[in-house]
């Protein structure tokens, strides 16, 4: 017993196995619950989400040391004695905040997804297969490992859009697994690439992958083929065609997960192979990244209020914000990507929100179509508000996150130790374009959707406002997206000192 208690109470017992597994063999029980109606079946999910949340939590609170650089909470096994291949676990600064940003959101998509009554059984069991998924992504420590769990997500998702979603949704569907499929390609012919190098034995360990030198051309094969990887599922332009489509007809609670997690694999991704692996392509791409950021933002913000479909406009305007994350990652400097890692954790809270708030208003009006749409405010007063407030959360508002993570990206550019005078000057001018057109389709969406007579003279017109259930999720995810812009510290120390090693090994 005292044994037992020690291996619990240590680093050596296998929280990151225990999380990562969980969700997946959790939602296979879904199929052998008793046919007692949905509500059993949603109450299990969630409760397996919250103890999801609470173990990683705990795991983290108790045995992650923020000061450290290094992985920790490692685990090592050997799964595949005929090629060599290992179980291979761990966290650093880079990972600790996308895997709680997975529980949170996942959590309350969970709860978002109350309404799903039909094939609940599976549609709970693909959301909790993807949220395993997820958490082994970003707790990865090898190649294939990390190819593995990366193609995890895509059958999930597809299904979830073709079964669940809207009167398109086998065109967005195929058209989901035809972009994501085709580029994994790319990704696994870069793990092979990078596991087989000058060696007959495949060295798939991240702490040997990143200590390895490549020649300079074949470094940038590697990088370009992660690229392409990570461009579509980011999605850097001009790749990113699926997402729109994909939210249009996606049910609200699979576009948080999109939103709130998917989007963010790809710019982990490019953190963790493209500029840990590979330093010297990672210098000759960054400004070629930031140029692109630049083009994103102005070219997703200035497409956007076109947009017809609300959660299409939505879509659009996280793919601009997306552009900042990829600025970041461009600015070889510790603020910058610092600031790209406050955007992934803010606009994970934010995107996901104005999809829930954007489909729990579909609910009530049946309405897709912005020009459709007018005078929700009055009928609808607590939708009103929260759509509100979360809408000046994406417009960077100051006090919210969104606006401190834009701010650090900024700074970042012009603090940067690689780029000309003149090269900081015309990105970040062009970047404050970009963060001027955000208020455009912002406060049109508003005024389209909440202003006006439409509805509120339709006669025989009736809409019931947010129940006890919406307010909590809306309420939720408002809370860190205030408390990350009051005090932004509380991310910043999960990642400062693993951005200030990567930097200062890679650039310095």
């Amino acid at each position: 017993m005292v044994q037992v208690y020690l291996v619990f109470t240590t680093n050596y017992f296998p929280w990151l196995t225990i999380v990562a597994v969980l969700p997946i063999i959790g939602g296979s029980l879904i199929f052998f619950l008793p046919h007692k109606g949905n509500k059993v079946i949603r109450l299990y999910t969630l409760f397996i989400c919250i103890i999801e949340l609470l173990l990683t939590t705990y795991a983290f609170y108790y045995y992650f040391q923020l000061d450290d650089p290094l992985m920790q909470l490692t685990e090592d096994y050997k799964w595949i004695d005929f090629f060599d291949f290992y179980w291979r676990l761990g966290i650093d600064g880079l990972s600790i905040g996308p895997i709680l940003l997975t529980g949170f959101i996942t959590t309350l998509a969970t709860l978002a997804a109350w309404p799903i009554t039909r094939d609940s059984r599976l549609f709970h069991f693909l959301m909790l297969a993807m949220y395993s998924g997820q958490i082994g992504l970003f707790s990865s420590r090898d190649l294939l490992l990390f190819f593995i769990m990366w193609e995890l997500e895509l059958i999930p998702v597809y299904l979830l859009i073709s079964v669940w979603g809207g009167k398109k949704r086998l065109y967005s569907s195929t058209k989901f697994i035809l972009y994501t499929a085709g580029s994994s390609v790319f990704l696994l012919l870069g793990v092979l690439g990078i596991g087989l190098y000058a060696s007959n034995e495949p060295t798939l360990n991240f702490e040997t992958s990143a200590n390895q030198s490549y020649p300079v051309a074949l470094e940038i094969i590697f990088y370009i083929g992660f690229l392409i990887a990570f461009a579509v599922k980011s999605p850097i332009i001009p790749f990113h065609t699926w997402l729109p489509d994909t939210h249009g007809e996606a049910h609200y609670s699979t576009c948080m997960l999109l939103a709130g997690i998917l989007l963010k694999m790809g710019a982990y991704g490019l953190v963790r192979i493209n500029m840990e692996f590979l330093p010297r392509a990672h210098y000759i791409f960054a400004p070629w990244l930031m140029i692109v950021g630049t083009i994103q933002i102005i070219y997703a913000a200035s497409a956007s209020p076109g947009q017809r479909n609300l959660k299409k406009r939505i879509a659009y305007s996280s793919v601009s914000h997306m552009g900042f994350i990829i600025i970041g990652i461009g600015s070889l400097s510790d603020m910058g990507l610092n600031g790209a890692f406050l955007q992934i954790i803010s606009h994970g809270f934010i995107g996901a929100a104005l999809f829930f708030l954007a489909g729990t208003s579909y609910d009530r009006i049946r309405l897709v179509y912005l020009d459709e749409m007018g005078g929700m405010a009055v009928p609808v007063p607590k939708i009103f508000t929260t759509f509100s407030i979360l809408s000046m959360a994406s417009l960077a508002l100051p006090g919210m996150s969104g606006f401190v993570a834009e701010l650090i990206v900024f700074f970042g550019i012009i603090t940067s130790q690689f780029f000309f005078l003149i090269q900081k000057i015309l990105i970040t001018f062009v970047m404050a374009i970009g963060t001027i057109l955000t208020p455009i389709y912002s406060l049109s969406m508003l005024r389209q959707m909440f202003y006006g007579y439409k509805f509120f003279n339709a006669p025989n017109s009736y809409f019931f406002d947010s129940g006890p259930r919406e307010l909590f999720i809306s309420i939720s995810i408002f809370l860190p997206v205030i408390g990350i812009g009051l005090y932004p510290d509380f991310v910043f120390s999960l990642s400062v000192d693993k951005v200030e090693t990567l930097i200062s090994n890679f650039f310095l």
